[in-house]
């Protein structure tokens, strides 16, 4: 639609003439020249090689009159368009909008790239505070507060810097919500550069951390948040983790084997109350700002993991801010040493640095045999390492909110997303820490990536396309796969038919 009107204007703006840049190019080969060259750009687009059922092609009029909509109020008044604001400043008007009530509807596969403690919603994470036994840490300086559960304050091993552990006023309730998310009204201000909002999103994981590691939160939580991702339309986790202290009212701290059993123990019960969804599985990723030395025993403990739990252990990673961590080629020589069939994920290229050993991250990551990229933002600048990823069909985990929320990007329309979108890499869309900016487990995140980053022309083939890759580039099996296809099929059948129905009755 938006094509032929354009051809139309060209028409009338020539006045019928056979003008053209070209002087030897007749205009009727112009205007076939120019339709050839747009189209074959759809011929390679992310989601090209699928084909549309006629359900699916009725749903997609459906989906695309809501999406021309707000891209055309957008193009009339760029400074409203949702996907041109910060998150934080639309996420109510995201919340209303036609397009994401959609998808938030979608079966959308999986999540394949999220931290352990900051996947639970806030409105959750607050529930927390009302348990008995909860005490607080607020230090002196206001910079951060942390909270253990225990029977008394003298059974808290955590030191409670510049300051003594508290039993918890639940009266403080209600201004202790910001302790969790990085959610404000004023981003730009708040947050000024990439340092700064680190440094506050890694304070609110340290919150976190102390309010779910009591052995009997860390349970509910992790049940809790396989409720809240299916509801989201996530039938899929594959999620990285530190294995922090988890410990009871006694001050006792489970092993990591003990840890990763509890999450394994909770999935399991979680999947036989929950026949329709996939699965989930863990992906070991310690913090990379340690002496090289230290990777030994980062193997020995997922060496163990493995060997305990080998279905629900699905790699290895290393996390941490690039910017100001030690590079991935100062661990090479130890990571060498892993087990021949370690699946790595690593984080790479989660910078606007280029050419330094930050962006070089991406060429460690492919050399050591990463299956997936975590982020993966500054690779468009390198064209070797675009071409080696779409040839080792190594998938690049976009998490669009999160690369926006965290300083890489301000407008979504220049995510270098769009270029990998526009060629067809292999990619997949996740929500990294959605708890901290107030998003759904994935359905904001394929709403950006819908609206803001992929082209106005980008369909419903698109939205299938990344949901199939979040199953096919996991860490699944042949057996698991097949499966979880299937499942995923009958929900996405189920949900355009009712879809359908639901418009039709409008």
């Amino acid at each position: 639609m938006r094509r032929a009107f354009c051809l139309f204007l060209t028409f009338i703006s020539l006045g019928g003439t056979c003008w053209s840049s070209n002087p030897r190019i007749s205009f009727e080969k112009y205007v076939e020249a120019r339709w050839d060259l747009l189209t074959s750009e759809d011929r390679i687009y992310l989601g090209h090689d699928l084909t549309l059922t006629q359900d699916e092609k009725d749903f997609d009029k459906i989906l695309m009159k809501y999406k021309d909509h707000e891209i055309n109020e957008g193009f009339l008044a760029p400074g409203n368009f949702t996907g041109a604001r910060h998150f934080f400043h639309v996420l109510d008007r995201i919340n209303s909008s036609k397009v994401f009530q959609l998808i938030r509807k979608m079966p959308k596969g999986g999540v394949l790239h999220a931290h352990d403690t900051a996947l639970l919603s806030t409105d959750c994470l607050m529930k927390f505070l009302e348990w008995e036994n909860l005490f607080m840490c607020d230090k002196n300086d206001g910079s951060a507060i942390n909270f253990w559960f225990a029977k008394a304050a003298d059974a808290i091993k955590k030191p409670c810097e510049g300051s003594a552990w508290q039993k918890f006023d639940k009266s403080n309730i209600r201004r202790l919500r910001e302790a969790f998310t990085l959610y404000t009204q004023s981003p730009d201000t708040k947050y000024t550069d990439i340092q700064v909002v680190w440094r506050e999103f890694l304070n609110k994981f340290f919150a976190i951390e102390g309010l779910v590691g009591y052995v009997e939160v860390w349970k509910e939580y992790f049940m809790r948040t396989l409720i809240e991702f299916q509801e989201d339309g996530v039938q899929y986790l594959e999620f990285r983790g530190l294995l922090p202290p988890v410990y009871d009212l006694d001050g006792n701290f489970l092993s990591k084997i003990e840890i990763a059993e509890a999450y394994n123990k909770v999935l399991q019960e979680f999947l036989k109350a929950n026949p329709s969804f996939i699965g989930a599985k863990f992906i070991y990723a310690p913090l990379r700002l340690v002496p090289a030395a230290e990777i030994a025993n980062y193997r020995e403990t997922f060496v163990k993991l493995k060997q305990k739990l080998p279905n629900f252990i699905a790699g290895f990673d290393l996390v941490g801010p690039e910017d100001t961590n030690f590079p991935l080629k100062t661990f090479v020589e130890e990571l060498s040493k892993f087990p021949a069939d370690t699946n790595f994920f690593f984080h790479a290229g989660e910078t606007n640095w280029n050419g330094i050993d930050v962006d070089e991250n991406l060429v460690d990551a492919i050399l050591l045999g990463t299956k997936r990229i975590g982020h993966g933002y500054a690779i468009v600048k390198h064209p070797k390492l675009l071409a080696e990823v779409k040839k080792r069909g190594i998938a690049i985990e976009i998490c669009p909110i999160s690369n926006q929320v965290l300083k890489l990007v301000a407008d979504h329309r220049n995510h270098p997303a769009a270029i990998l979108f526009s060629d067809d890499y292999p990619v997949v869309v996740s929500s990294d820490d959605p708890s901290l900016w107030q998003a759904t487990p994935l359905s904001h995140d394929f709403y950006v990536a819908f609206m803001g980053i992929a082209s106005a022309n980008a369909n419903l083939r698109f939205l299938k396309k990344l949901a199939l890759n979040s199953l096919r580039f996991s860490a699944m099996n042949d057996k698991e796969m097949k499966v979880a296809l299937e499942k995923w099929a009958e929900k996405w059948h189920s949900f355009v038919r009712e879809a359908i129905k639901e418009h039709k009755s409008q």
